[in-house]
């Protein structure tokens, strides 16, 4: 799978039985590209930035699960397409892990707005996220989902500066302020979503 591909195409899926034979290794050697481009901030937030990659393996994922062919593959294609970053972004699903139920559901109702609380930072440059296109994630009585998914548009010298700097990646919300610094791996992981 080319690391710097921007779309998925209906010719780079494989065919149903094609991925169930190699699925398992495909899963497996995705492993460590994934492990790179996770990242915790806190106690419960974590980012998975989502690339070429992980976005074809979750389209043949989906498309294994519903077994909808040719007639899904259209919307998975439009789903998880706009996830892959397409060369001076990086595009994260955040994820608000909580095992215990009333826990999650508790927290949760505390968290609303927290897409709009999410930044990058790279030596001086403080980044806003911003959600991507999809429908609002925190209910009218202020509950947020537990997954969100958040795009960091990066100008051509913090994309310079991304390879060299300490890059911080935090949460400012009122009842969840964490940050983390971005690891030498993870900062070359991600560099190569950049052109």
């Amino acid at each position: 799978m080319p690391q710097t591909a921007r779309k998925i195409t209906s010719a780079d899926i494989l065919p149903a039985a094609e991925y169930d034979q190699q699925r398992d290794a495909l899963k497996k050697n995705l492993l460590p590209l994934k492990k790179l481009r996770r990242v915790e901030v806190g106690p419960f937030a974590t980012f998975y930035f989502e690339n070429y990659a992980t976005m074809w393996l979750q389209v043949q994922e989906m498309l294994r699960i519903e077994k909808g062919g040719e007639e899904q593959l259209a919307g998975e294609l439009e789903a998880y397409n706009p996830l892959i970053p397409q060369g001076e972004e990086l595009i994260a699903t955040m994820m608000l892990e909580i095992e215990d139920a009333t826990r999650r559901h508790n927290t949760l109702l505390t968290l609303g707005g927290i897409e709009e609380a999410i930044f990058m930072e790279i030596g001086p440059d403080r980044i806003a996220a911003t959600p991507t296109e999809y429908d609002d994630r925190t209910t009218p009585d202020g509950k947020t989902s537990s997954v969100h998914w958040l795009r960091f548009k990066l100008n051509k010298e913090q994309i310079a500066r991304f390879r060299s700097e300490r890059v911080i990646i935090g949460v400012a919300h009122s009842n969840y302020g964490h940050m983390a610094v971005l690891g030498d791996d993870t900062k070359a992981a991600l560099a190569k979503d950049f052109t």
